[in-house]
């Protein structure tokens, strides 16, 4: 007879032992994954806001010999992607603005990234710093700090420079058509308190003109004295009197009016030397209509202004630091109060 094959079953210990040592690595595992959740509140929010929202527009020279006539954008940061959004807010500073620009971001533009894009994502509305470069390397070095920081500007391959200012402005149309298809492009100054909600509602509007050009309308004498701030060199062209265009502080242009300014080639354009009037201008020669809209040069808070500042004393806030925190405390200025309705032209 063979003999008989006994196999020994395992122990019920055994199993025990097996099934708890499992449990136990399964237990530790969910304590170490819990405390680094815990210790660590921002890392379920931390692809959020992840991307940079700073970016860097150079300027293909090779097919032109000066300014950015001719020149093509190529933007390094975003690649040629085009975000949609209802309008683009440019604010444009400069190297001796730092603080006003610590004064934007107390008041009503958001010092954090997270901040930022909340007001965008309310408003439809994206803002950034525009500036250029310089060839001061501490203030260039100073300005990458910022940046690095705050990750809120939109940096522009162009000489910063008071005389520069209608080459700047061109090159910021420009820039803001090649990253976003928006349906506005406002230009507005560093030294004005601006109200987000507001301008949203404004240019949220229905229109029946495709190109439209919205801002404080004005005419005036032009500056024939060199020994005059606005100084105009080309006045003998202009005659005594500018044709209708808007104050530099803000202005807004629409989709298709960037477009056309995009596709002209500056140097083939006359650049007078006050950047409203170059853009004015150029403006007159389109199918434009011009809406005026005295809500945008408010010299007071009020229920309805949407920017504020000091005219016609100062083109913009006359002591910007200090004022744009005195209106940021004025529940006219800072608090949700009346909004600007479809009559409110």
């Amino acid at each position: 007879m063979p003999p008989k094959l006994f196999y020994a079953r395992p122990s019920s210990f055994s199993r025990r032992s097996k099934f708890l040592i499992f449990c136990l690595v399964i237990g530790l595992s969910g304590f170490i994954l819990g405390f680094i959740v815990i210790s660590r509140p921002n890392l379920g929010h931390k692809c959020e806001y992840n991307k940079p929202l700073s970016v860097s527009v150079t300027w293909d020279r090779s097919a032109s010999s000066g300014g950015l006539g001719g020149s093509r954008e190529v933007i390094s940061d975003e690649g040629q992607k085009r975000y949609k959004v209802m309008g683009f807010v440019g604010i444009q500073t400069g190297f001796g603005s730092t603080g006003r620009r610590q004064a934007l971001r107390k008041t009503w533009f958001p010092s954090d990234k997270g901040g930022l894009k909340r007001l965008e994502e309310s408003t439809g509305l994206v803002f950034r710093f525009v500036i250029g470069r310089t060839s001061d390397k501490p203030k260039m070095s100073e300005l990458k700090k910022e940046v690095a920081e705050y990750d809120d500007f939109l940096l522009l391959d162009i000489e910063e420079e008071y005389n520069k200012l209608p080459y700047k402005t061109i090159a910021f149309f420009k820039a803001a058509y090649a990253l976003y298809d928006s349906d506005f492009y406002v230009k507005a100054d560093d030294d004005i308190y601006l109200r987000p909600d507001r301008l949203s509602l404004l240019l949220a509007k229905e229109r029946p003109h495709s190109q439209t050009y919205i801002g404080c309308m004005k005419k005036g004498p032009v500056f024939t004295d060199p020994k005059l701030k606005w100084y105009e060199p080309l006045s003998q062209l202009l005659g005594t009197e500018y044709f209708i265009h808007a104050y530099g502080p803000i202005y807004a242009l629409s989709a298709d009016v960037v477009a056309s300014l995009v596709a002209l080639r500056n140097n083939s354009f006359r650049i007078f030397s006050n950047e409203d009037v170059t853009i004015g201008s150029w403006i007159l020669a389109m199918n434009v209509n011009h809406e005026d809209n005295r809500q945008l040069c408010e010299p007071v808070c009020t229920p309805s202004s949407i920017a504020v500042w000091d005219i016609p004393k100062c083109s913009g806030l006359c002591n910007p630091e200090k004022k744009m925190l005195e209106l940021h405390e004025k529940d006219s200025c800072s608090k949700t109060s009346t909004l600007p309705s479809d009559d409110d032209d």
